[in-house]
């Protein structure tokens, strides 16, 4: 049984303000609180991890202690299958020190070129963790193609190049709303909701 989150204040554990921004709408219905690591001047820890689920985990825990408030971490990638899952766990990495996705999605693009499969899926960890060092993990992911040139400009990092499964348009063409309800952070976040949140809402 996942322990229930009872607070009304939770710390996000990041320092992109769209990432903070998209897990801030989600949580809206429960009445909490949220706070970003950025805003409150954390640390960022060094993403030692090998997966998405040991890489949230390490941001989780670390914000959690140093806030002394819960935490919600989120460690999400592009994995790309004709590039062998990358950039996966570094995908924010291909973005550079400036985080700038452009050269990450040119780069995705010039390691692609001539590939016949541009299957991809965006896979997100979530872990929800306490002061105390108990911890609860979730990850959802959505499939779909990368598309070149990138279009749009709703979204953030990767959305511009990525089309979902039944879709047309990219999720930086796509309406917040809409892109919120498909997601990988979405299928992650429902999972997490129901564990931890349900019977919170108004």
């Amino acid at each position: 049984m996942a322990r229930r989150f009872d607070q009304n204040k939770l710390v996000i554990a990041s320092h992109n303000a769209g990432k903070v921004r998209e897990i801030g709408a989600l949580l809206e219905p429960f009445n909490v609180e949220v706070v970003s690591a950025g805003t409150l001047n954390l640390d960022e820890p060094e993403e030692t991890g090998e997966t998405f689920v040991d890489n949230a985990l390490l941001k989780a825990h670390a914000a959690a202690k140093a806030s002394g408030l819960p935490s919600l971490a989120d460690d999400s990638g592009l994995s790309v299958w004709t590039l062998s899952g990358a950039p996966g766990i570094y995908s924010a990495r291909w973005a550079g020190p400036d985080k700038d996705f452009t050269v990450a999605m040119k780069k995705v693009e010039e390691l692609m070129r001539g590939a016949e499969d541009r299957t991809a899926a965006f896979i997100c960890a979530l872990a929800l963790a306490w002061p105390d060092g108990h911890a609860e993990v979730f990850e959802g992911s959505v499939s779909g193609e990368i598309v070149w040139p990138p279009r749009g400009d709703k979204g953030f990092g990767y959305d511009p190049i990525f089309v979902a499964d039944g879709e047309t348009q990219t999720f930086a063409e796509i309406d917040p709303a809409r892109k919120h309800a498909m997601s990988h952070r979405a299928d992650a976040f429902h999972q997490l909701v129901a564990a931890c949140f349900a019977d919170q809402g108004t």
